[in-house]
């Protein structure tokens, strides 16, 4: 029987739990949307504050050769280690949308692969969004989204076999972000490869909580955020990885002076640097950049092994919860059940989800506030960042949902959604 006494010795026992106090952390809430946006470590203020005060506030121009040009190469290294990368094969910079919208354009000015554009159902919209408008631009054949019949996981012979007819780019996220279903990274690489075709993993709701690593998975390109499980901060840079041999076989559309082989000798015409540099743009994001450094290096601290086993050990948990708890009121797992197979947050479908979500958002009185999100139509996703949460959370958190159901709450909760859910 799982209980208050179980979550609390859990706790006990749990290897990272000094990692906690890293974080600032709000009295009488739970946050369980670490998939969408990280907590702010405490290190990473202090930072923020030393850039601002010092380095921008005192220091002014001078801090680009004292501080700022090397900022860069030092996150991609750091996050080489975190992802088995190489440091030249990894650039920091930019949006997600703009990245990937970089490596589809790179790849299909190329002949490396041909220009068949192929992604899923459970790829996240933006990614989709992007890749249809470059079809439009290359005057490509239309993308080829293959459809499952639910939103639970991937058909994987069905995928396969679009990549086996129609041989190309593929656009996939590791983790979906619906239901939080891990797709065999490794086994689909060698299959693409076997099969004339590059995988483009979008890894934004795996990079921190899942072990990814690019040599041993042989991946070829990848690109990620850092403001979900890395805890980088709102708007944090996302990174690209390109293997090393196709660097040279690729060039970025942003022609950029960072992207330059020698920028500050401001000389014409565009020459691009040879490695991964050659996929800089613009001026570097420096006060995003000191931010998200500090979540990067507890991460390794942490060590990415340890937090993928954790976060299995209390999704299992969170599960087993729901089963309990939940199940009674009409919850369903839209998750995988074998924690192989899944990322570190648990969907749960529900018809009031989205009132039920804002239940625990209000709260009740001096109750527990509980931070989760809704994500259409009916989804509640509860995020699980090891680094920080407790067993203790997740038990509570299922406790309020439950009071929530028992009282009927959401009964008082307007059906209207704001921008952000």
């Amino acid at each position: 029987m799982i209980d208050l006494k179980q979550a609390n010795y859990l706790d006990t026992q749990d290897v990272l739990k000094t990692f906690r106090k890293e974080f600032y952390h709000n009295s009488n809430e739970i946050y369980l949307d670490g998939n969408s946006l990280g907590k702010l470590p405490v290190k990473a203020k202090d930072s923020i504050n030393n850039v601002v005060e010092n380095q921008w506030g005192q220091n002014l121009i001078r801090s680009w050769n004292d501080h700022w040009l090397s900022l860069s190469a030092r996150i991609e290294s750091k996050l080489a280690t975190l992802l088995g990368g190489s440091p030249d094969e990894l650039k920091v910079g930019e949006s997600t949308s703009v990245n990937l919208y970089k490596l589809i354009h790179a790849l299909l000015s190329s002949t490396i692969v041909p220009k068949n554009l192929i992604t899923d159902s459970l790829n996240f919209p933006t990614d989709v969004y992007i890749i249809e408008g470059l079809a439009k631009q290359f005057h490509c054949n239309p993308t080829t989204i293959v459809s499952y019949s639910s939103d639970l996981k991937a058909d994987l012979n069905l995928l396969k076999k679009e990549i086996k007819e129609n041989p190309g780019i593929v656009c996939l996220s590791l983790v979906s972000y619906k239901s939080s279903w891990l797709y065999p990274m490794r086994s689909l690489n060698e299959y693409a490869e076997e099969n004339n075709s590059i995988i483009v993993w979008d890894l934004s709701h795996a990079v921190g909580v899942v072990d990814v690593h690019f040599k041993e998975s042989k991946t070829k390109i990848a690109l990620g955020c850092t403001y979900k499980f890395l805890n980088g901060g709102p708007g944090a840079p996302s990174f690209i990885y390109i293997k090393k041999d196709l660097i040279s076989r690729l060039n970025s559309p942003i022609q950029g002076w960072f992207g330059h082989e020698r920028p500050f000798d401001f000389s014409l015409p565009f020459i691009p640097a040879k490695g991964i540099n050659r996929f800089d743009a613009g001026t570097p994001q420096i006060l995003s950049m000191v931010a998200m450094e500090a979540g990067i290096d507890l991460t390794i601290q942490a060590g990415v092994k340890r937090i993928r086993q954790k976060s299995q050990a209390q999704t299992q948990f969170l599960v087993e919860l729901i089963n309990l708890k939940l199940h009674p009121y009409g919850f369903e797992i839209e998750t995988p059940l074998n924690s192989n197979e899944r990322g570190s947050h648990i969907t749960l479908k529900h018809k009031e989800s989205w009132r039920i979500c804002k239940a625990l958002i209000v709260g009740k009185a001096a109750g527990i506030k509980v931070i989760p999100d809704f994500r259409p139509p009916d989804y509640l996703r509860l995020g699980v960042a090891p680094i920080y949460t407790s067993y203790l959370d997740l038990f509570l958190s299922v406790e309020r949902i439950e009071q929530i159901m028992q009282n009927r709450e959401y009964e008082d909760i307007s059906s209207e959604m704001p921008t952000v859910t």
